[in-house]
């Protein structure tokens, strides 16, 4: 063989093997292999895995990829991991969204719970207290839940200013619990005299007798806003978003395979969300100067 032979001959088998090689590498490496997802830790984080234990085996099968759930220490960590691409998925309250959203420019709200279009926080005291209205709140000492809680610090901070009440001035002493489980408990135990928390949490607690309504009452109930929401990160692939938002939507609260989950969530039907129902949320986070 001529060596001009030889040298395009080999040249030609080099090809062929790189070829053959390269696929067997490539395609996995740009693959995502699963859904990773979290949540506000608005609750206990063993609740939280309760909650959505089988609601993650459900995407599972409807999207064909494993869904792993990942525990975050607060609120702003769900926010940085969303920007920061570690997570795919979050499920996050209006506020959270709304910083989300800013932080990333992208964060996109895909389906929320029906019962998220009109939610409620309650204004909880102790009932021994004397204390019946938000009027008799003052000089009291009072607990939020977390600071960046929509229904556990944002908006019910919103309706006291819009009730002519500041926080700050008008109570004893102003605590964040963390959690809205966690504001009840202090109620009830004594450790404040009054506190908010989301409305369902409430009635979750109340339905399965883990607060004391002969020591906590209910003396307020604020209007309803929009709040939480299930957020992709931006550039997650539309296709994979399609059938996230096709498996919540096709949830049906009457199907007994769908009960669990749907009690577990709180839910009576999913439907979709749009940013622009946040941007009530945003005024009211500015006009109370947690956005700046």
């Amino acid at each position: 063989m001529h060596r001009r032979d030889f040298v395009k001959t080999a040249a030609i088998l080099l090809t062929v093997a790189t070829v053959s090689v390269l696929p067997q590498f490539s395609i996995p490496a740009f693959a995502q292999s699963s859904l990773k997802v979290s949540a506000i830790p608005d609750e206990a984080p063993t609740e939280l895995q309760r909650k959505f234990a089988p609601l993650g085996k459900y995407l599972e099968t409807e999207i064909g990829m494993k869904v792993e759930f990942i525990p975050v220490s607060d609120y702003a960590a769900v926010v940085e991991a969303l920007a920061s691409r570690k997570l795919d998925m979050a499920w996050l309250g209006g506020f959270t969204f709304v910083q989300a959203r800013l932080r990333t420019g992208n964060a996109n709200p895909i389906i929320q719970r029906e019962e998220d279009r009109v939610f409620t926080s309650k204004f909880i005291a102790d009932a021994a207290s004397g204390i019946n209205s938000l009027a008799d709140l003052k000089g009291k000492d009072f607990t939020f839940g977390s600071v960046s809680s929509t229904s556990g610090h944002l908006m019910p901070r919103y309706f006291l200013q819009q009730a002519k009440i500041n926080p700050e001035k008008d109570f004893k002493r102003v605590a964040y619990s963390g959690a809205h489980d966690a504001t009840a408990l202090q109620v009830e135990s004594g450790k404040v005299a009054a506190g908010v928390l989301n409305a369902s949490v409430w009635e979750k607690l109340v339905s399965e007798k883990k607060v004391d309504t002969t020591k906590v009452k209910v003396i307020y109930t604020t209007p309803t806003y929009f709040d939480y929401n299930w957020t992709v990160r931006g550039d997650l692939g539309p296709v994979l978003v399609k059938k996230l938002t096709a498996a919540f939507l096709k949830l049906d609260a009457k199907n007994p395979a769908h009960k669990e989950i749907m009690d577990l969530q709180r839910a009576s039907r999913f439907v979709p969300a749009n940013p622009d129902n946040y941007k009530g949320i945003e005024s009211a986070a500015r006009a109370a100067g947690l956005l700046k």
